[in-house]
């Protein structure tokens, strides 16, 4: 059986070089443009309304670096520092007691982590400082007596508001992290003979930590900028050495815009070690690794160089 075929009739035949390329045409988002504008408009005009105040902007390099302030700086990371350390193992202990069995330790996990996140830190801490009020004396049999009031010092009150309240968010973060690890993976460990705490030390909590260090790392900076608030129990920190120089120097709000200056400078770097620290665990959990700023900033480099000199060529 034959079948003719119309030539002429039928659709062209494609030319020996090819399909022709296909010349796209970008969409073109004008409310983009128009939003962009208004950002940069809003900013500058942010600008020239503190350019135009009645601020002495020179004050605020000239007491960067001065003695109390770098105390201060030095106060503020001691005292992040020792809470978080105190938060995170508080947290630990809870999410496992909350994760217990057994209801008493379940329930008394539950309820702290309910009071210390359901109060404000502010509230907690001048509660610790006060409680003087309360308690003459702390008599610890033979091991410890004086009275409160040498007892509870700014540092131990900082110490106790802060780390106490983070080991309530501390622990519902660890217990996230463990709850993320499949259950059969404890099953199996447990079936080889391991004990429940050695599969949480070498099965759970290694693969728990991809699940933890994010929001711990959050926490960090954020106790480095709660760390303010410890002013209120007299407790000598960056923002309380900048409130004193601002009232001798009669620059209060300068001193406001230095602090918010050294708070920005730790704030970032934390956040570069976050960074580090994510990519570690980040191992095993992804194919490819995610680039640090330094390859990011070679690849554009390279990108940029290789453009000039295909367009020289060209």
């Amino acid at each position: 059986m034959t079948v003719d075929i119309d030539k002429t009739g039928g659709p062209e035949r494609t030319p020996p070089g090819g399909p022709e390329a296909i010349k796209a045409i970008p969409v073109r988002h004008y409310g983009r443009y128009v939003s962009a504008v208004v950002a940069i408009a809003l900013f500058a005009a942010i600008i020239y309304a503190f350019a135009q105040g009645k601020i002495n902007w020179g004050a605020v390099p000239d007491y960067f670096f001065d003695d109390r302030i770098i105390k201060g700086v030095g106060q503020t990371m001691l005292l992040t520092v020792l809470s978080m350390l105190i938060g995170i193992v508080g947290g630990i202990l809870l999410a496992v007691m909350r994760l217990s069995k057994n209801p008493v330790t379940s329930s008394i996990a539950w309820f702290y982590i309910w009071f210390f996140r359901g109060t404000p830190v502010l509230v907690q801490l001048v509660v610790w400082f006060n409680l003087g009020l309360v308690f003459e004396y702390i008599n610890l049999g033979p091991v410890y007596k004086d009275e409160w009031s040498n007892f509870m010092t700014p540092l131990l009150t900082a110490l106790l508001g802060l780390g106490l309240n983070e080991a309530a968010y501390m622990a519902e973060i660890c217990r996230a992290g463990l709850l993320s690890v499949d259950e059969g993976q404890t099953e199996a460990a447990h079936a080889l003979g391991m004990s429940h705490g050695k599969t949480l030390r070498r099965i759970v909590i290694p693969q728990a930590m991809r699940v933890i260090v994010p929001p711990t790392g959050n926490e960090v900076i954020n106790m480095l900028k709660t760390t303010s608030l410890v002013s209120v129990v007299q407790f000598a920190e960056l923002f309380r050495y900048a409130q004193d120089i601002g009232q001798s120097s009669g620059a209060p709000v300068e001193m406001y815009f230095l602090a918010a200056a050294w708070y920005l400078v730790l704030t970032s770097v934390l956040s570069v070690g976050q960074y580090y620290i994510e990519r570690y665990y980040a191992r095993g959990s992804s194919r490819a690794l995610p680039p640090t700023p330094l390859q990011k900033i070679r690849a554009n480099v390279l990108s940029l160089s290789n453009r000039s000199g295909g367009g020289a060529t060209a």
